[in-house]
């Protein structure tokens, strides 16, 4: 307590209070005995033992016998057993190739990458990609479930660790590919904590395509389901325009042009046998001018593809009227064509015409055609370069979408959908010198599929219009006549 100061007294100052030391608290440090560090070593090493015989049959069946051999009748005895069956596995080999790579080529090589790729680099990989999770001072990684191999790829099954999600893996797929060494790693869904890690162990694209061989008849035409070119798993890659609509994005040089001629080629002998119509529109008048007898209708200007489009339209609406309240889908024929409108830099109709009434009618056509046209069997495989709304604000109305390769990684989920490169559909990754290589979104599938169109060359497409012409040539109108010769086909805007 401060008394009052006497005359001529100073007052007294207060003394500052001396600060408390703060409390430092150490985390006791527990030595763990050596027993116990020798008794988990020992319990996982007998949990492995106890696994092999699941895990590996066939090696733990051929192990186990040849210690009975040697049992029961010495070495000697071993080696003419292992002589016999490197003898037999010799015969399988060259006489049943397929079901011994199946069964005996690829198990032998999916133990190996298990062991020597996977299991070995499993942990410091995950961690360094952010996928371990820490609980109570304790880590927690996804855990191997099993390890297929197929005749391009490596399948590893992954338990996920409980509270992630299939997206946590699916963010990390370039770090899970450039950790193991591949080229590219995809993310495939199974269940609940339960997905498939795709490594590709080489690139069965990288070899150019020649053009498919066109089938025999229109009757082995399936128009659901034309082969245009390969899947990077080998299988063919088979593209759907009946029922659809198909939209083609890729920069120039791309390969845009080997998707649109891959299809027409597969179509070639429902066009010549009046099935099947291809309606072309070319503004660049470079790319589908050079196969024009193949068309039954074509426009190279903004006014007489508009004339085509709409003409598409009053075919559709009289189509619907005819066939509403009797039938509810649309079957092939010569009176009744499917009918794809193929639309080469379709943003010249929507956004660089310079008469803005041409944009909006073109705009409203194609609107109309890819909202009402598959029903009643017209389809539109549009092509362009740049995906961004302003240049095309259709894209939610083609259900099929191909993204060639790309400028921007921002342009990847404009064109497959919201988390497809997460998926590992990097289209603007793709070299330049692999043109015609894309990633497709099939309606339905979240799962983008990386494959490539197969060339069609100057040369092919000169023996396509020498052998095959369109039966049918539309008028402006939506009518049809009977072409007299392979040039008959008439421009949108001549008749």
């Amino acid at each position: 307590m401060l008394r009052n100061p006497r005359p001529g007294e100073q007052q007294p100052q207060p003394t500052a209070p001396v600060p408390a030391h703060a409390v430092r608290f150490a985390t006791p440090v527990v030595t763990t005995p050596g027993i116990v560090i020798i008794a988990a070593w020992l319990g996982r090493l007998l949990a492995t033992l106890a696994l092999l015989p699941i895990r590996f049959p066939v090696a733990s069946v051929a192990v186990v016998a040849s210690v009975a051999i040697w049992w029961a009748l010495g070495w000697p005895a071993v080696a003419v057993a292992v002589s016999v069956v490197d003898v037999a596995l010799l015969v399988w080999w060259r006489r049943w190739p397929d079901s011994f790579r199946r069964f005996v080529a690829l198990r032998a090589l999916a133990a190996w990458r298990w062991v020597w790729v996977y299991r070995r680099h499993w942990q410091p990989v995950l961690v360094v990609a952010g996928l371990a999770e820490s609980y109570q001072e304790r880590r927690y990684l996804p855990r191997i479930r099993r390890v297929t191999c197929t005749a391009w790829s490596d399948r590893v099954r992954v338990t996920l660790v409980a509270g992630t999600a299939p997206a946590d893996v699916e963010q990390r797929v370039a770090e899970l590919a450039h950790g193991f060494g591949a080229p590219s790693c995809r993310v495939t869904v199974r269940g609940p904590r339960d997905v498939v890690l795709e490594f590709p162990r080489r690139d069965l694209l990288a070899t150019p395509l020649a053009a498919l061989d066109v089938a025999e008849s229109a009757g082995e035409v399936d128009l659901s389901a034309l082969p245009v070119g390969q899947q990077e798993d080998g299988q063919p890659w088979h593209l759907r325009l009946h029922g659809t609509h198909v939209l083609t994005i890729g920069v120039t040089g791309s390969g845009k042009g080997a998707v649109i001629w891959s299809a027409i080629r597969a179509m070639l002998p429902a066009l010549t046998d009046g099935t099947a119509q291809v309606w072309a529109i070319d503004p660049k008048r470079m790319e589908l001018s050079y196969g024009r007898p193949l068309f039954a209708a074509y426009a190279d200007t903004g006014e007489t593809a508009l004339e085509l489009l709409e003409s598409a339209v009053a075919v559709m609406h009289e189509r619907a009227a005819r066939y509403a309240g009797t039938r509810r889908g649309h079957t092939p024929s010569v009176d009744d064509p499917f009918i794809v409108v193929v639309v080469d830099e379709v943003a010249f109709l929507t956004a660089y015409h310079p008469d803005r009434d041409v944009r909006r009618r073109a705009e409203n056509a194609l609107a109309t055609l890819t909202s009402q046209g598959r029903s009643v069997g017209l389809a539109v495989l549009a092509a362009l370069q740049d995906p961004r709304k302003e240049v095309l604000n259709l894209r939610n109305l083609f259900p099929d979408k191909i993204a060639l390769r790309l400028d921007e990684a921002s342009q990847v989920d404009m064109v497959l959908g919201e988390g497809a490169r997460d998926r590992g559909a990097n289209a603007h990754l793709i070299d330049p010198d692999l043109p015609g290589v894309a990633f497709v979104r099939m309606e339905g599938t979240p799962a983008p599929v990386r494959v490539r169109a197969a060339y069609v060359s100057d040369g092919d497409i000169d023996h396509m219009t020498a052998t095959h012409t369109s039966a049918i040539s539309a008028t402006p109108d939506g009518s049809a006549t009977d072409s007299a010769t392979p040039g008959g086909s008439a421009d949108a805007g001549d008749a």
